[in-house]
């Protein structure tokens, strides 16, 4: 990872972010949920996940999103809508994580820059540079599934859990 951040304190705060909030970052919110209870780490986490367009706000998560994170054994994820990126979640976040570089360019701007270096892209945690591609154009699931359990784990074994 080519930033190095002071350990935050406990909650860590995790903000993934896409471009709607109904796909990626949903997806990314609940498997690390999920990998934090298993681990017996949930009450040391406040993990989130918000879009940066208006395009789907108050919407569900995606059908294609739910489907993969059931086959998983992934719940929780019912209730979840999608809500927009704000400037106040640079605060409220030690984290904020984006899913490929328009992401990236697009949070910056709505958050106004990013001076404590806590926007990063999710794959950077995995040890690439890589986007995770947007199943809402390419159907294919599982491969941001895939993709997102490895920046999840990244994130994990870079905060030594």
């Amino acid at each position: 990872l080519a930033k190095d951040f002071p350990m935050p304190q406990s909650p860590i705060r995790v903000l993934f972010v896409c471009h709607g909030n109904i796909c990626r970052s949903t997806m990314a919110e609940f498997v690390l949920k999920d990998m934090v209870a298993r681990r017996g780490l949930a009450e040391q986490f406040r993990i989130e996940s918000a879009a940066t367009s208006t395009e789907e706000i108050g919407n569900p998560v995606h059908p294609g999103t739910a489907a993969v994170l059931r086959e998983h054994g992934i719940g929780g994820f019912e209730g979840k809508r999608a809500r927009q990126l704000r400037r106040a979640d640079y605060d409220a976040f030690d984290f904020i994580i984006g899913m490929d570089t328009a992401n990236i360019r697009n949070m910056n701007w709505i958050l106004g820059g990013d001076p404590d270096g806590k926007v990063l892209k999710l794959l950077e945690f995995a040890g690439t540079n890589r986007s995770v591609d947007d199943p809402w154009y390419t159907g294919d699931f599982e491969t941001t599934y895939a993709d997102v359990c490895d920046g999840c784990e990244g994130l994990l074994a870079y905060l030594g859990m």
